[in-house]
């Protein structure tokens, strides 16, 4: 596995956290629970957004470990 797709498969991962993290806030009847898993996942979707930034910024001076999608493959 590249270092590309090291990093596009952790961004998805912590996508996927930081959406169960609200599905927990809005499953949860406990008001500091829902505050914590909302507290969570708003610290998730900021690390996720400076991952992302880092990133681009890397397939930008690495175009090597850009990872494209299956419907970019194809057109290559």
């Amino acid at each position: 596995m590249t270092v590309g797709q090291k990093m596009h498969q952790t961004l998805a991962s912590l996508q996927g956290a930081a959406g169960n993290m609200k599905t927990f806030a809005l499953e949860t009847q406990d008001q500091n629970a829902k505050k914590m898993f909302s507290d969570f996942a708003n610290q998730l979707e900021t690390i996720v957004q400076g991952l992302r930034g880092r990133v681009n910024y890397i397939e930008q001076e690495e175009p090597q470990y850009k990872v494209l999608s299956p419907e970019q493959m194809k057109q290559q």
